[in-house]
């Protein structure tokens, strides 16, 4: 069956209508068209061009994060190498004066176990961020769990940092 064939009965059809009846036939055709036209193409590129600004401002928002970051990390290459004792002082000072009683620090060769009772969050975000900045000693094993006490969230357990060697 060809489409000529197929389409037979249909121009049949149209050549018996009336002007007004293919006037109306016409109308509906371009109205279902104008639909389709909108629904699939016009509308979505309007409701990208409407959240444009909401994620252009998401992003660059995320850009000043990562070139903070990024000045941040570089900031920290320039820096001048510690030394094994110097780093031990100021991993110590840091965990004296931002954990407290709540850790107790043990070097042995080129790592430092932090063993952690009841530390808050509030104070062991800032003592990493410390023990990263001022001793360069980041973690590199971590055995910690959650525990809950009436003030809140607490950490327990231990953190093992690294130390420049000797």
């Amino acid at each position: 069956m060809s489409l000529a064939t197929t389409f037979q009965p249909l121009r049949v059809r149209w050549a018996r209508m009336q002007g007004r009846e293919k006037n109306i036939v016409r109308l509906v055709v371009l109205l279902v068209l104008g639909f389709l036209l909108w629904q699939f193409s016009v509308a979505p590129a309007l409701a990208t061009l409407r959240t444009a600004d909401a994620q252009a401002k998401i992003l660059g928002a995320q850009l000043q994060q990562m070139q903070a970051m990024q000045a941040q990390a570089q900031a920290l290459q320039k820096q001048p190498a510690l030394g094994f004792d110097e780093a031990v002082r100021a991993l110590t000072l840091a965990t004296q004066q931002t954990l407290g009683t709540t850790a107790q620090l043990g070097v042995a060769g080129d790592r430092a176990s932090v063993t952690l009772k009841d530390a808050s969050p509030d104070a062991l975000a800032p003592w990493l961020a410390q023990a990263r900045l001022n001793a360069r000693s980041v973690p590199i094993e971590a055995r910690l769990a959650r525990g809950t006490t009436p003030a809140g969230t607490t950490w327990n357990g231990v953190l093992v940092m690294s130390l420049p060697g000797r």
